[in-house]
């Protein structure tokens, strides 16, 4: 068991990977040609909009909510009865989807008064970013049945394929920043362009596979469906629950919308860096764990169930504990090498460097939010992650009114932070008390390990980063060399300390 969900964890985190690549190109080129200003605040903030809704309505709560279902159907019903679902799910959603986007498009003004009020302040940032909002809105329709599709395909054992997708958003959102945005009477208007564009490319290309495994949808509406009304009864709560975490961020944009310009675009840089490993890994945990929690619970595996979920929690701790100390220990290097070209300046790097060492220090909780959370979406309790939830949202919002003001647009991302792990904390617990999970032998022990590993590689790494102003100071090439050396040091000092101190590959295929 444990072997075929590293594989398919594998296969995610490698497509992965090569998505995160082309990601961070694209906010390379980004970074040179508009830099961190009016514009590309007025850009992220139309952007991050539909971005919220599509993880809000599409990977957050209908992913959560289809899979469960999708899969009672794969196991209990009949094939006729699995096409079915999946014609009138498609049909129900695009149909709610579509006029979700009629009014999103019409009531951009009002949409931006509520997500970056302190736009206001300046007519020309906020017409600015009306208007791309409204060419990028649509980008809700398109990319949600694109993670309607990745759904199906993933609870086929198709996983690549979802994982991969979002490559082509970064390539076609690059090539919008190179042609069009330079033909454009307002350059970055050609990057809201890129977005709508990316949307239509990215689900035309789950077409070919959905026909391949013969669940193709032809969109009906089935409102009262019994499937859909199930699906719907478990995302209604699920809507809030799944993206607690993209809520608060949001939270974060709204208020830095009041801060000093560029402080939104600071936030999305810093954020981009911490979804590196998340998506890499987190999400690929929570994408792989899903289907297979789900089966077993329709199953009744229940001792199946709770070794799946340990499974994923110890390559969590495994894989998101050094992460967590290599982007604290090399927030301005990264950004530095990464970013610091053209428009994109040393000011531009120290003030996004703090709000990375900030969010970064949740990036272990994020991970154990998306490895947590399916252990109740798998069982259709949708109730406990809002309620759980609710109590962090409330918990960030008290944070970030005591952090903003000593610490700025760094203070939104402390508060993220901590919000994050009092989350995971509470889904934990719960899990536990209700003995939906029950730990292995030899936690304490790995922990132990865990710690000794990483304040080796923390030294390897602290040493040889050097100071930050070292950086700010080299040439191009000499920043991506050493950050290139150092990811590779810390990287191997890590597995060799992990192996020396105890780890070993099987400790952690088999659980």
């Amino acid at each position: 068991m444990s072997k075929a969900l590293l594989k398919s964890t594998g296969i995610v985190s490698a497509m992965t990977s090569l998505s995160r690549i082309t990601g961070f190109i694209r906010d390379m080129v980004y970074a040179q040609m508009f830099g961190a200003g009016a514009g590309t605040d007025a850009f992220f903030v139309a952007f991050r909009i539909p971005n919220f809704l599509r993880r809000l309505f599409a990977e957050g709560a209908f992913s959560q909510a289809f899979v469960p279902v999708f899969a009672e159907y794969q196991t209990q019903r009949s094939r006729e009865e699995l096409r079915e679902l999946v014609d009138q799910v498609a049909g129900t959603l695009g149909a709610i989807l579509l006029l979700i986007t009629a009014v999103g498009v019409v009531a951009a003004p009002v949409l931006i008064l509520l997500f970056a009020p302190g736009f206001t302040a300046d007519a020309g940032k906020y017409d600015l970013t009306v208007e791309m909002l409204r060419i990028t809105f649509p980008y809700l329709l398109f990319i949600s049945l694109t993670a309607f599709a990745g759904g199906v395909l993933n609870s086929c054992g198709k996983f690549a394929i979802p994982a991969v997708t979002p490559v082509l958003l970064n390539l076609t959102m690059i090539a919008a920043a190179l042609w069009l945005a330079p033909r454009m009477e307002q350059p970055v208007v050609g990057l809201a362009w890129g977005v709508f564009i990316a949307g239509v490319v990215q689900l035309g290309f789950q077409v070919p596979f959905l026909r391949q495994v013969k669940l193709l949808p032809r969109p009906r509406w089935g409102w009262a469906a019994q499937g859909v009304q199930q699906v719907l009864k478990l995302m209604l709560p699920a809507l809030f629950g799944s993206s607690v975490a993209q809520v608060n961020l949001l939270i974060d944009t709204v208020l830095a919308s009041f801060l000093v310009s560029g402080s939104v675009s600071w936030l999305y840089y810093s954020d981009r860096l911490v979804e590196f490993p998340l998506g890499i890994f987190g999400v690929a945990l929570g994408t792989v764990i899903l289907p297979r929690l789900s089966r077993q619970h329709a199953s009744a595996e229940t001792d199946g169930f709770s070794r799946t979920l340990d499974w994923a929690l110890r390559w969590a701790l495994f894989i998101g504990v050094p992460a967590t100390v290599a982007l604290i220990i090399l927030s301005g290097p990264i950004l530095s090498a990464l970013f610091q070209y053209g428009e994109f300046d040393a000011r531009d790097v120290i003030m996004s460097t703090r709000s990375l060492m900030a969010f970064a220090l949740g990036l272990v909780a994020f991970m154990l939010i998306k490895v947590l959370a399916p252990g109740f979406y798998a069982r259709k309790d949708t109730r406990s992650p809002v309620k759980y939830g609710l109590i962090a949202m409330g918990a960030n919002t008290v944070m970030v009114l005591m952090f903003i003001w000593p610490l700025a647009h760094a203070g939104l991302a402390l508060a993220t932070s901590l919000a994050a792990f009092l989350n995971a904390g509470l889904l934990f617990y719960n899990l536990r008390r209700r003995d939906i999970y029950q730990p292995r032998p030899g936690w304490v022990k790995f922990l132990a390990q865990l710690v000794a590993a990483n304040l080796a590689m923390g030294l390897v790494l602290w040493f040889g980063a050097g100071n930050l102003e070292q950086w700010l100071n080299a040439s191009a090439r000499e920043r991506l060399w050493h950050l290139s050396w150092l990811i590779l040091a810390g990287g191997g000092s890590y597995l060799v300390a992990a192996l020396a101190v105890g780890i070993r590959p099987r400790q952690l295929l088999h659980g």
